[in-house]
């Protein structure tokens, strides 16, 4: 679990732009490459430590691979009021 407040501000661009990309029809192919990518230029910076990235690429893992995570919520229909 992700405690840092700067690692889950990259956490949540991460899902947040993985879900956007499934909204705009990439595959998962694609989507994994950018997790990779995003993950690579973490370590590359040092911005945060090596075993905090660790977490956060197990989550973004776990995320990608739950299916639930990408299924369109269906609206609401209004009730009729008489």
């Amino acid at each position: 679990m992700l405690q840092d407040t700067q690692t889950i501000r990259y956490y949540q661009k991460l899902t947040d732009a993985l879900v956007d990309m499934w909204n705009r029809g990439h595959r998962y192919e694609e989507m994994r490459s950018y997790m990779d990518g995003f993950i690579a230029c973490l370590r590359m910076t040092n911005i945060v430590e090596p075993y905090i990235i660790h977490r956060l690429e197990e989550d973004a893992y776990r995320f990608l691979r739950d299916p639930s995570n990408f299924e369109m919520a269906l609206p609401q229909p209004e009730p009729d009021y008489y």
